[in-house]
Protein backbone atom coordinates (compact mmCIF):
# COMPACT_ATOMS: atom_id res chain seq x y z
CA UNK A 1 0.00 0.00 0.00
CA UNK A 2 1.31 3.36 -0.81
CA UNK A 3 1.80 6.11 1.83
CA UNK A 4 -1.23 8.36 -0.01
CA UNK A 5 -3.29 5.39 0.03
CA UNK A 6 -3.82 6.15 3.95
CA UNK A 7 -4.84 9.41 3.29
CA UNK A 8 -7.80 8.19 0.72
CA UNK A 9 -11.46 8.99 2.13
CA UNK A 10 -12.70 6.59 -0.57
CA UNK A 11 -11.82 2.97 -1.14
CA UNK A 12 -9.86 1.65 -3.91
CA UNK A 13 -12.10 -0.07 -6.28
CA UNK A 14 -12.21 -3.63 -6.03
CA UNK A 15 -13.28 -4.60 -9.78
CA UNK A 16 -13.42 -2.68 -12.47
CA UNK A 17 -16.53 -3.03 -14.96
CA UNK A 18 -14.64 -4.63 -17.44
CA UNK A 19 -13.95 -7.27 -15.00
CA UNK A 20 -17.46 -7.04 -13.79
CA UNK A 21 -18.45 -8.18 -17.89
CA UNK A 22 -16.45 -10.88 -17.88
CA UNK A 23 -17.13 -12.36 -14.74
CA UNK A 24 -20.99 -12.17 -15.24
CA UNK A 25 -20.20 -13.78 -18.82
CA UNK A 26 -18.04 -16.61 -16.84
CA UNK A 27 -20.96 -17.04 -14.50
CA UNK A 28 -24.23 -17.07 -16.94
CA UNK A 29 -21.76 -19.41 -19.70
CA UNK A 30 -21.43 -22.01 -16.28
CA UNK A 31 -25.09 -21.70 -15.20
CA UNK A 32 -26.21 -24.19 -17.46
CA UNK A 33 -23.48 -26.56 -17.36
CA UNK A 34 -24.06 -26.62 -13.50
CA UNK A 35 -27.72 -27.51 -14.29
CA UNK A 36 -26.89 -30.72 -16.47
CA UNK A 37 -24.70 -32.26 -13.08
CA UNK A 38 -27.65 -31.76 -11.23
CA UNK A 39 -29.96 -32.72 -13.22
CA UNK A 40 -27.58 -36.02 -13.54
CA UNK A 41 -28.60 -36.50 -10.11
CA UNK A 42 -32.52 -36.24 -10.46
CA UNK A 43 -32.83 -32.66 -10.07
CA UNK A 44 -35.16 -30.98 -12.93
CA UNK A 45 -36.95 -27.52 -13.29
CA UNK A 46 -39.61 -28.69 -11.10
CA UNK A 47 -37.33 -28.83 -8.16
CA UNK A 48 -37.10 -25.71 -5.60
CA UNK A 49 -33.31 -25.74 -4.07
CA UNK A 50 -31.76 -23.01 -1.95
CA UNK A 51 -28.04 -21.18 -3.55
CA UNK A 52 -25.68 -21.16 -1.52
CA UNK A 53 -23.59 -17.83 -3.41
CA UNK A 54 -19.99 -16.11 -2.58
CA UNK A 55 -18.82 -12.61 -3.22
CA UNK A 56 -15.73 -11.09 -2.13
CA UNK A 57 -14.87 -7.40 -1.73
CA UNK A 58 -12.51 -5.15 0.28
CA UNK A 59 -13.86 -3.17 2.36
CA UNK A 60 -16.19 -4.10 5.42
CA UNK A 61 -18.73 -1.34 4.40
CA UNK A 62 -19.00 -2.48 0.34
CA UNK A 63 -19.66 -6.06 1.94
CA UNK A 64 -22.00 -4.85 4.48
CA UNK A 65 -24.02 -2.79 1.78
CA UNK A 66 -24.49 -6.44 -0.31
CA UNK A 67 -25.21 -8.02 2.48
CA UNK A 68 -28.05 -5.86 3.15
CA UNK A 69 -29.52 -6.34 -0.32
CA UNK A 70 -29.72 -9.80 0.61
CA UNK A 71 -31.37 -9.87 3.41
CA UNK A 72 -34.42 -7.25 1.39
CA UNK A 73 -34.23 -10.76 -0.39
CA UNK A 74 -34.79 -12.86 1.77
CA UNK A 75 -31.45 -14.88 1.61
CA UNK A 76 -29.43 -16.19 5.23
CA UNK A 77 -26.24 -13.57 4.62
CA UNK A 78 -22.68 -13.52 6.68
CA UNK A 79 -20.15 -11.32 6.18
CA UNK A 80 -16.72 -11.86 7.49
CA UNK A 81 -12.63 -11.93 6.48
CA UNK A 82 -11.77 -13.98 4.04
CA UNK A 83 -10.06 -17.25 4.99
CA UNK A 84 -7.25 -17.03 2.67
CA UNK A 85 -6.16 -12.93 2.67
CA UNK A 86 -7.82 -11.59 5.92
CA UNK A 87 -7.92 -7.72 3.60
CA UNK A 88 -10.28 -9.58 1.76
CA UNK A 89 -14.38 -9.81 3.05
CA UNK A 90 -16.49 -12.82 2.48
CA UNK A 91 -20.05 -12.26 2.06
CA UNK A 92 -21.94 -15.93 1.69
CA UNK A 93 -24.96 -17.27 2.34
CA UNK A 94 -28.30 -19.22 1.22
CA UNK A 95 -31.18 -17.67 -1.38
CA UNK A 96 -34.57 -18.57 -0.84
CA UNK A 97 -35.84 -21.58 -2.67
CA UNK A 98 -35.39 -21.64 -6.40
CA UNK A 99 -36.77 -23.24 -9.38
CA UNK A 100 -33.74 -25.18 -10.61
CA UNK A 101 -34.49 -24.33 -14.62
CA UNK A 102 -31.97 -22.45 -16.88
CA UNK A 103 -34.31 -19.60 -17.04
CA UNK A 104 -34.88 -19.00 -13.71
CA UNK A 105 -31.34 -19.54 -12.34
CA UNK A 106 -29.70 -17.58 -15.33
CA UNK A 107 -31.86 -14.67 -13.64
CA UNK A 108 -30.72 -14.61 -10.79
CA UNK A 109 -26.64 -15.42 -11.66
CA UNK A 110 -27.18 -11.96 -13.62
CA UNK A 111 -28.86 -10.54 -10.47
CA UNK A 112 -26.05 -11.81 -8.37
CA UNK A 113 -23.77 -10.04 -10.87
CA UNK A 114 -25.71 -6.78 -10.67
CA UNK A 115 -25.91 -6.46 -7.35
CA UNK A 116 -21.84 -7.32 -7.30
CA UNK A 117 -21.43 -4.62 -9.58
CA UNK A 118 -23.44 -2.17 -7.78
CA UNK A 119 -21.27 -2.52 -4.59
CA UNK A 120 -18.03 -3.51 -6.34
CA UNK A 121 -17.98 -6.74 -5.16
CA UNK A 122 -17.15 -9.89 -7.23
CA UNK A 123 -19.67 -12.30 -7.71
CA UNK A 124 -17.69 -16.10 -7.18
CA UNK A 125 -20.05 -18.02 -7.90
CA UNK A 126 -22.81 -20.73 -6.69
CA UNK A 127 -23.56 -24.14 -5.25
CA UNK A 128 -25.86 -26.12 -3.93
CA UNK A 129 -27.22 -29.58 -2.94
CA UNK A 130 -29.94 -31.78 -3.81
CA UNK A 131 -30.34 -32.99 -0.51
CA UNK A 132 -32.32 -30.59 1.26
Amino acid sequence: MALLDWFRKTPRQFVTSANQQANMDRQLAFTPRTLEELRKLGVDSRHLLRIEYFFYTNTESKAQALAGDLRQLGYDVGVCPSAHDKRIILVTGWSVPLPMSEQRVGGWTREMCELAAKHDCDFDGWGTTPAQ
